[in-house]
């Protein structure tokens, strides 16, 4: 072929309107993608709240944010940091009160690494003055208001001593540098996958309810990257339409979501009647502060049958609906004396998933008012003093939690977990790598000898990478996260690729014979005729699997569905034009 006449068709295909709007999307696609395969550094995932990094400033990136949108740690202290396992080199032998800079690719930042401590509870006693804030009635010009008054009183408390753990974390959990905006699953990047069930059927309202309520406790806990959707078995009549929550914590553990499945029903009652529940309608504040929320100075701790309790405590501040309802429920209760002191004869019962935890005695002064400043506590159990504040700890964290985020709206059964090593999922992008290249140019060397034209066989592969690049581009874009499933839809997309345009290509040969009777427009009629019949029909066949298995199968079943349709819109017409150039022109 001469090579004007190459020229000319060239010039033709890429003036063509197929082919432009294959050249456009294929450069919307890359822009997606953002390759950069030359990164290095540790992308920050999440800053554990209250670290050193924290209180250096870090932010914890955005939930749903693009992959090459992370900030990364680029060194420590002027030590270069190429990889994870650079940072976790450079953080492992840091000191109490140690100066370092972090330098990421947003800015600079200076940390002192803070002391990791205990509080061990002694046997031993002393008196201590303690403050509490209490509200009054007073008259002031002959009105009646109510007023804040602060009294002191001595009380026994147990000793403490505080002994040092060496120095804490720094706080910043870390992945690889990502090289792309394409978003890799569970099962290749490894971490947790919990499946969910409501004990009840819920509507669509209560199910985004849940929803909503377990990103805010996931939030809480400082965990980024999280997915969290909603999901259904076999609709009727092929099914029992099953609702579910799917849970998926890239790089997270067990540990982090077992704690969903649990209500988290908070209720503070006097006798039967509900004062406040746990939710920010009824709790406007909660103190999370050491000067205000911990070990209970007034009780401590204490041993008895070989076990040791701690109590804690922590302040909450009250809606004015809730300190109202308090104000009503009191009014009534008459006033009885314990030891000197005088209370109601009622007490404060706090509830959590229906079960009591605690009770409080109102003083006989908070008699129908409405108190918006209240103090919460509970305890912790262990076979140490030190088990035991540990514990208790651990459980006015949860309390807290569940007093900001609220309740769930129903009560959750675990169906399935599932931890994946990143490991395995490194090895298999290796092996999908390998085997892609392997099978394409295999599919290359049979279309070769097929057709014995090379005009034919290097369209139809540039066509089917161009595929691949715009359904990885529209992944990138709609932050959809690429698992085995989805993998195994673009292998079944490339399959039905190399089909389509093999009809197509044969339709177009066929006008090259003497027996056609058809002119060539009319026979890629035909083929597209044969691949759109061919297209629908996967695609009714993909819909059931979006439901099946609890959701499980979506990744393939919308992969394969948007690789074709991608197909049928944009490659096909732009290979059905370069097929025609040049081979009918």
């Amino acid at each position: 072929m001469a090579l004007n006449e190459i020229k000319r068709k060239v010039k033709k295909i890429l003036t063509s309107f197929r082919v432009v709007l294959l050249l456009v999307f294929l450069l919307f696609a890359l822009v997606a993608i953002y390759p950069n395969p030359w990164s290095k550094g540790a992308a920050i995932r999440s800053i554990e709240p209250d670290s050193s990094a924290f209180l250096a400033g870090i932010k914890n990136p955005a939930r749903g944010s693009m992959p090459m949108s992370k900030e990364v740690i680029l060194s420590i202290s002027n030590k270069p940091v190429k990889d994870v396992a650079d940072y976790h080199s450079l953080t492992e032998n840091l000191r109490v009160n140690q100066s370092i800079q972090l330098k990421t690719n947003r800015g600079i930042y200076k940390l002192t690494v803070k002391e990791k401590t205990e509080e061990i509870v002694l046997n031993e006693t002393v008196e201590k003055i303690i403050t509490e804030i209490i509200q009054a009635n007073e008259t002031v010009d002959n009105k009646t208001v109510l007023v804040n008054k602060t009294i002191s009183k001595t009380v026994l408390v147990n000793k403490t001593k505080t002994i040092s753990l060496g120095a804490e974390d720094i706080g910043i959990d870390v992945f690889p540098a990502p090289k792309t905006n394409i978003r890799k699953g569970l099962d290749l990047e490894g971490g947790v996958r919990i499946l969910l069930q409501p004990e009840e059927t819920l509507s669509k309202a209560d199910l985004d309810s849940l929803q909503d309520s377990m990103e805010q406790r996931l939030n809480v806990y400082g965990l980024s990257d999280i997915v969290i959707r909603q999901a259904a078995g076999l609709p009727p009549p092929l099914g029992k339409g099953e609702q579910y929550i799917l849970v998926e914590i890239p790089g997270g553990n067990e540990k982090d979501v077992r704690s969903l499945k649990e209500q988290g029903k908070f209720e503070a009652k006097i006798g039967n009647e509900t004062v406040f529940i746990g939710g920010k309608k009824d709790i406007t504040y909660i103190c999370r502060s050491a000067d205000c929320a911990g070990i209970d100075p007034s009780f401590g701790c204490s041993s008895s049958n070989g076990q040791s309790f701690c109590r804690f405590r922590f302040s909450i501040t009250l809606s004015q609906d809730a300190a109202k309802k308090q104000a009503e429920l009191t009014s009534n209760l008459e006033v009885i004396r314990q030891d000197k002191d005088e209370y109601l004869s009622e007490k404060l019962i706090l509830f959590l998933d229906d079960k009591q935890v605690d009770e409080l005695s109102i003083g006989a002064d908070l008699k129908g008012k409405a108190v918006t400043d209240i103090q919460i506590s509970g305890s912790g159990i262990g076979a140490t003093e030190q088990e035991a504040a540990l514990d208790a700890l651990k459980n006015m964290k949860k309390l807290q939690t569940i007093l900001i985020t609220g309740s769930l709206p129903v009560k959750l059964d675990i169906v399935k977990i599932d931890t994946i090593s990143p490991i395995l999922g490194e090895e298999f992008i290796k092996n999908a790598i390998f085997i892609g290249v392997l099978s394409i140019l295999v599919v290359a060397l049979v279309l070769l000898i097929r057709y014995r034209k090379i005009q034919t066989m290097i369209p139809m592969m540039v066509i089917l990478l161009s595929e691949v690049v715009i359904l990885l581009g529209f992944a990138a874009l709609i932050n959809w996260n690429l698992d085995i499933a989805s993998i195994a839809g673009i292998i079944i997309m490339i399959g039905t690729g190399v089909n389509d345009q093999t009809i197509i290509t044969d339709e177009t040969l066929k006008g090259e014979t003497k027996t056609a009777v058809f002119n060539w427009k009319e026979r890629i009629k035909r083929a597209f005729f044969i691949i759109v019949g061919a297209y629908l029909t996967v695609v009714f066949a993909m819909i059931p699997l979006i439901f099946a298995g609890a959701g499980l199968l979506k990744g393939f079943a919308l992969t394969t569905i948007i690789g074709l349709s991608i197909g049928i819109v944009i490659t096909r017409p732009a290979y059905a034009v370069i097929i025609e150039i040049l081979l009918k022109d």
